[in-house]
């Protein structure tokens, strides 16, 4: 039995270059890369060193403030490089993979017949854990918490975002164990929330299930929190990607770290978007090189909202399941505000025409189309933020830094993600999601 929600605010970007269901595998990289910088708040000490001989699940670093908290090798070679930036801060681990690959044995367990803790320390030891965040604060989950609930969307409304029907192809047995691994975590329930279609989902035990529909952003699992178990002051949730679910559930049916997951390749600048098996720590240009089309580009790993632009050698983010490749926007229209002029535009307004035609496809580029300008309100937010929250009000309490005026508006709420369509739609041209992370980051510090 299900629960269905719906959201009504929110709004649909339909961009071309969506992926073919068709799943293929990688090139092998020949070195692989571990960024601490996918960690958000996460300080690192080395356990290895350039030379060092690693296998897959070796730990390679731990967290500085909690070393129950550990980082592993996706594939077995030798220590390459460790780059670090200013004040010595480690920016990235490089590894020189093997041509195959020898894993660490951590042993093959039943999670159902095992208790909290042995649960717990199996994902600890094999670096799974980092797969683990919470909120309030959007950061890996904190070991000696017991969250309320565990919540998994495996609905995605994201424009480009992989579908998780197509990523979780095949596995039913790894997904149902990470499921059984996941609930012995949590005191409270395991909330699953899927789309309409029917999927292997639908039959999925120990979970509860929630049909969600609407616009994105409904498929973010912030916006399913607030709908369906909200936070009160002290209280924690953690959320699961749903193929670090199945990694998961891989540990204890296999007894190794599975390092595999499955990437779509989307973006109009790419010839043939599809899917692609890649191991974590891969580098980019691995499933890119000699798919895109002529043209500056710029690559994006993750979805175009909330992706970080990267080059051809960085590695796939560590939570990333998609890599969108989008026209660079390096050229400017003459006047190009004018309707007649960007009818070729998408647009939440009616500035242009693109709301006579909404299951249009549009080819967008990565140009801001203005400057950044002073920050008014126009109630345009509230229309695409589903969530009962002032978004615009707690946006200036995070700019000032009034920690009391953002725990009344609701900060423990928010990741950075619920606003990234504030940042596509708002006419003032501010970045909303590192607003909101920067205030996430002050409370941290001040509350804890």
């Amino acid at each position: 039995m299900s629960t269905d929600i719906k959201f009504k605010r929110g709004l649909t970007i339909k961009l071309k270059g969506v992926a073919n269901p068709q799943i293929s595998p990688a090139n092998r990289s020949k070195i692989f890369a571990i960024n601490p910088t996918d960690f958000h708040g996460i300080i690192p000490k080395m356990s290895v060193k350039i030379g060092d001989k690693v296998k897959v699940g070796d730990v390679v670093f731990y967290s500085k403030k909690d070393e129950q908290i550990k980082f592993t090798s996706p594939v077995s070679g030798e220590i390459k490089d460790i780059v670090r930036g200013a004040k010595r801060k480690i920016l990235s681990v490089k590894i020189n993979a093997d041509a195959s690959d020898t894993f660490i044995d951590f042993g093959v367990k039943t999670p159902g017949k095992l208790a909290a803790p042995q649960v717990k320390e199996s994902l600890l030891q094999s670096g799974c854990w980092p797969m683990i965040k919470q909120r309030p604060y959007d950061v890996i989950a904190n070991p000696s918490d017991s969250p309320k609930s565990i919540f998994i969307s495996a609905y995605a409304t994201a424009p480009l975002a992989a579908s998780h029907l197509v990523t979780l192809q095949g596995r039913e047995k790894a997904f149902q164990a990470g499921i059984d691994a996941l609930s012995k975590l949590t005191e409270g329930k395991v909330h699953l929330s899927v789309g309409a279609s029917d999927s292997f989902l639908d039959d999925i035990k120990g979970v509860v299930l929630h049909k969600v529909s609407g616009k994105h952003p409904a498929g973010n699992v912030g916006m399913q929190i607030s709908r369906l178990d909200p936070m009160n002051s002290g209280e924690r949730v953690w959320v699961v990607n749903p193929q670090d679910v199945a990694r998961i559930g891989d540990l204890f049916l296999t007894g190794k770290y599975n390092p595999s997951k499955t990437v779509a390749l989307t973006g109009s600048q790419v010839e043939a978007p599809q899917y692609y098996n890649v191991i974590q720590g891969a580098q980019v240009k691995d499933i890119v090189e000699g798919k895109l089309k002529s043209g500056k580009c710029r690559i994006i790993s993750g979805n175009p909202l909330t992706g970080i632009a990267v080059k051809q050698t960085d590695p796939i983010g560590f939570y990333d399941d998609s890599v969108s490749v989008l026209p660079e926007g390096d050229h400017y229209s003459f006047f190009g505000w004018m309707p007649f002029v960007g009818n070729h535009k998408f647009s939440m307004s009616r500035t242009f025409f693109s709301w006579l035609t909404p299951n249009k496809e549009y080819d967008l580029d990565t140009n801001l189309n203005g400057e950044e300008r002073a920050f008014v309100i126009t109630g345009e937010m509230e229309k695409v933020f589903p969530m009962d929250v002032y978004p615009m009000q707690l946006l200036k309490a995070a700019i000032i830094n009034d920690i009391e005026k953002m725990e009344n508006l609701g900060i423990y709420e928010v990741a950075p993600e619920d606003f990234a369509l504030i940042d596509f739609i708002s006419s003032s041209k501010i970045e909303a999601q590192q607003i909101i992370r920067e205030g996430l980051d002050l409370m941290i510090k001040e509350v804890g």
